[in-house]
């Protein structure tokens, strides 16, 4: 590095936002994640030890995945490279490779290489890796906020150690804001800032575990604010709403938050609690879910989970869908809400998924037998000749408009698929069912 280059490194690190300023520099300085790298902890002793092995870092954003490479490359003895994923590409992993090499064949020394959004290399990227970190050229350290056993390729995966980070509590990250107040070398220290504690709270809150969020928002609130006559900055709380106006929403919708969330929203309507159901809902149209995936939803579990319990539920859902088709978002969210309301509060059953799968599983698995003779369609010109239709008993002459006959093959008569509940209708659909065998 020369002395110009030097100089532009010093610069920018002086004008970077707060969040990078304020990075951990050694373990002691880290902030969460104490279940990995806490005192005693595997990666911990691996960090201190300088034993490091591949790993992928894999969490939200703001936790401390670069924060916690970057305390590895100021700890190791390894040379420490670095790429990004979503500008480089298989010549720059070619050369890291050969300098990676030219280093341990000339000094001995290993290179540890940090590649950030990992889940941005696509598949021959990811592959191009797999050589040189099976043989111990580079140890690789990938961090990704989206699930890697979804985004990575499974060979490289498992040469590698999943570490996953978790969202910081609500305290951390009020100890990083109160920290960069204080620390006048590289945080805020030198503005003379009086944070109100409402101020603080919100910023919290809204950051919702993401300290890169909650240190730019504070940056942006110190540095617009005017100091009074005594020279401080004071933060109120409309300041701060000012500073951080939308929480951050962790959610991607091809990712593992995607199915997360959606599981959870389908689990919380089958198990007949509408405020969970209404909290996962609101979520996914916070952070812009498709709304006709999940009306698509509410229809296949109006079906599945209430079905005959009560009929109307898929009604409901229809319409929700249909609403959505002719008002769109945002009034839309008020008929998701009400078939949500509807499907998580009614009487739950399974009984028509069960019927219909048992009958699916005999049609692939048992011999059918043809059509009884007494059901074959006999309005065709010769049907008659052939005995189709003779015997056949038509209901509505019948008291009740029912008649006892068989209606299954002969190979399946007497098989029973749809075996109600007594859950809401189906009460009243067994008693009908009842009625009719004692006649």
């Amino acid at each position: 590095m020369d002395l110009f280059e030097g100089a532009r490194q010093k610069q920018l690190r002086k004008e970077a936002p707060l969040a990078v300023r304020m990075r951990a520099r050694s373990l002691d300085e880290f902030v969460g994640q104490q279940e990995i790298v806490g005192k005693g902890r595997l990666l911990r002793r691996a960090i201190e030890a300088d034993q490091l092995s591949s790993a992928i870092f894999y969490g939200p954003p703001g936790t401390g995945k670069t924060t916690l490479a970057r305390v590895i490359a100021n700890t190791t003895k390894a040379f420490f490279a670095q790429l990004n994923a979503v500008i480089s590409g298989v010549a720059d992993i070619k050369e890291v490779v050969k300098s990676a090499r030219d280093r341990l064949g000339m000094y001995n020394q290993r290179t540890i290489l940090f590649v950030d959004e990992i889940h941005r290399f696509n598949k021959s990227q990811q592959d191009a890796l797999l050589p040189y970190v099976e043989d111990g050229t580079i140890i690789l350290i990938g961090a990704t906020t989206e699930n890697p056993y979804f985004e990575v390729n499974a060979p490289l995966l498992s040469r590698s150690r999943v570490f996953r980070f978790n969202t910081l509590t609500g305290d951390e990250i009020a100890g990083l804001l109160r920290q960069s107040l204080d620390d006048e070398e590289r945080g805020l220290g030198t503005y003379h800032v009086n944070l109100q504690e409402e101020a603080l709270r919100h910023i919290v809150d809204i950051a919702n575990g993401d300290a890169r969020s909650a240190l730019n928002a504070l940056e942006l609130a110190v540095l617009t604010t005017a100091p009074d006559s005594a020279g401080v900055r004071e933060i109120t709380l409309e300041v701060a709403e000012e500073s951080i106006q939308k929480r951050s929403v962790i959610y991607d919708k091809s990712g593992d938050q995607h199915y997360d969330v959606i599981s959870a929203f389908i689990k919380s309507l089958r198990g007949s609690d509408p405020d969970a159901a209404l909290h996962w809902l609101a979520r996914m149209i916070y952070a812009g879910e498709e709304p006709r995936f999940i009306a698509r939803r509410l229809i296949v579990h109006a079906a599945e989970d209430v079905g005959m319990a009560d009929p109307n539920a898929l009604v409901v859902a229809m319409s929700a869908a249909h609403a959505l088709e002719y008002i769109g978002m945002p009034e839309a969210r008020l008929p998701l809400a009400e078939a949500v309301i509807y499907i998580a509060t009614a009487p739950k059953s399974n009984a028509v998924i069960k019927g219909i799968d048992s009958a699916l599983e005999d049609i692939e698995k048992r011999k059918l037998g043809p059509v009884p003779i007494h059901l074959r369609d006999a309005h065709y010109k010769g049907a008659g000749k052939l005995g189709h239709g003779k015997g056949y008993k038509y209901p509505h002459l019948s008291e009740g408009n029912y008649v006892e006959q068989q209606y299954l093959p002969e190979e399946l008569n007497g098989v029973k698929y749809y075996q109600p509940y007594e859950s809401g209708y189906e009460k009243e659909i067994n008693k009908r069912i009842a009625d009719r065998k004692s006649k």
